[in-house]
């Protein structure tokens, strides 16, 4: 698993380990790209446990990409997820808790 304060979350995709990191741009990108609602809205539906796998994937795209990925939602589709979609929606909830997490001071 990555540092829990660098805001990275590891997902094994494809066999491949993954690195998630939701910056700023892939935040606003994701923001744009949530068909309701905004981020605050969205991490209300993850603490109410309302999400849906919709949300995880714009979450898991938005997190690839911050971590430099290329690729879109549809690249997605067929992909295996290390844990399948359980270990997917964990992945996106921690990623969405990192990205507000204040780091600890020394």
């Amino acid at each position: 698993m990555a540092n829990p304060w660098s805001g990275e979350v590891a997902l094994v995709i494809d066999g491949e380990t993954r690195v998630l990191k939701l910056t700023l741009g892939a935040l606003a990108e994701l923001e744009a790209g949530l068909e309701s609602g905004t981020l605050i809205e969205l991490v209300e539906r993850f603490e109410g446990g309302a999400f849906s796998s919709r949300d995880v994937l714009a979450l898991i795209v938005a997190g690839l990409r911050g971590g430099g990925w290329q690729g879109s939602a549809a690249d997605l589709l067929q992909a295996e997820i290390a844990g399948g979609p359980m270990a997917a929606a964990r992945g996106a909830a921690e990623l969405l808790a990192r990205a507000f997490m204040l780091p600890e001071t020394g």
